[in-house]
């Protein structure tokens, strides 16, 4: 890792101990980039000159007027040389600038070409590939609009507060490109202190969160379950044994799973307390298949033992069940005993 991430690490120098950063120069070329470059043409759009009608001095009759059909609407003016600029040189690090133009065009506008290069020098020296880049624009395009000295704070806090290791950063950018444009005082950090505060203090695997407003959406997830009649503690406890809880839509995910597992299978809600993963598995495809399976041999499994097992084992496990002559409640082969793989 780059000499600049080791710094910020151990705590021993201050930012403006940092590796200066160069702004290039028009006709740079980022050392990222081997691949040739080749330059798009955005033609220069030219208008026809159209002829004003002539009126004649005297009357004349209607065959002898000659009707001339209207203009075609006027094109719409010429990219300027700056936007050009800015697309040339985005093509050469390998981004879609024909999405990038068509999706983002106000983006593209309001960017600055030297604080677009200085950023991805920036993220180069630690680093940073052609790949990462195509993925960060592409899930977070705002990016463009942002510069190194924006970016640093970012950094520092992951580093210094959040205890993401400096080896790790890319992984961490690479995973949840929206923490570069995230407001260190105004989004990270608060949703860093809320997670400490519900227990969740290794927050250098969960940074995906870090992102999220704490207002929006992680304090309403937490409220939903203590709606349906989880209290305060039993709620945050969920979260805290499974924070990915935190990125399932209530309406598009929870709440369909929930409906399912109250009203079809019938269970206690203190199930979902002790195994939250449920909201996990895919309700089509995992949650209704087995417990219809399970239903028509007439046996039953604890949510663990129903849901993460694979096909394989999950069949022969009810085989075995529906064939024993024990009750169900007491046989070995419906108590939670051992950690199935996924």
């Amino acid at each position: 890792m780059v000499e600049t991430l080791n710094l910020l690490a151990n705590g021993k120098s201050s930012l403006p101990c940092l590796k200066p950063i160069n702004f290039p120069s028009q006709n740079h070329d980022s050392p990222l980039l081997s691949r040739p470059s080749t330059r798009l043409h955005f033609p220069i759009l030219s208008s026809k000159t159209i002829t004003a009608v002539s009126v004649p001095s005297k009357p004349a009759s209607a065959a002898a007027i000659r009707v001339t059909p209207n203009p075609s609407p006027p094109r719409p003016p010429p990219p300027s040389s700056d936007f050009q600029e800015k697309m040339y040189y985005l093509d050469s690090i390998g981004l879609d600038v024909f999405s990038l133009a068509r999706d983002h065009r106000p983006i593209l506008l309001s960017a600055s070409l030297p604080e677009i290069k200085s950023i991805i020098d920036f993220l180069t020296s630690m680093d940073f590939t052609a790949q990462d880049f195509r993925r960060i624009v592409s899930m977070c395009p705002e990016f463009l609009t942002a510069s190194a000295s924006s970016v640093i704070p970012v950094f520092t806090f992951l580093l210094r507060e959040a205890g993401v290791q400096g080896s790790d950063i890319r992984r961490v950018v690479h995973r949840r490109p929206r923490l570069l444009v995230s407001s260190v005082k105004h989004r990270l950090r608060p949703s860093l202190y809320f997670l400490q505060s519900i227990g969740i203090t290794a927050a250098h695997r969960h940074t995906y969160l870090l992102s999220c407003s704490v207002e929006d959406k992680l304090i309403p997830r937490i409220q939903y379950f203590e709606e349906i009649g989880f209290s305060r503690r039993e709620a945050a406890a969920m979260f805290r044994r499974f924070p990915q809880l935190f990125n399932y839509s209530v309406r598009d995910n929870i709440e369909p799973k929930l409906n399912y597992f109250v009203v079809e299978m019938g269970r206690e809600l203190k199930e979902l307390k002790e195994f939250p993963q449920y909201f996990s598995f895919s309700l089509e495809n995992r949650i209704k298949p087995r417990h219809q399976c399970c239903v028509e041999k007439g046996v039953c499994f604890p949510l663990p033992v129903l849901l993460k097992m694979k096909d394989v084992q999950f069949r022969q496990r009810v085989q075995l069940l529906s064939e024993s002559s024990l009750p169900f409640s007491s046989s070995p082969l419906s108590r939670v005993d051992f950690d199935p793989p996924l």
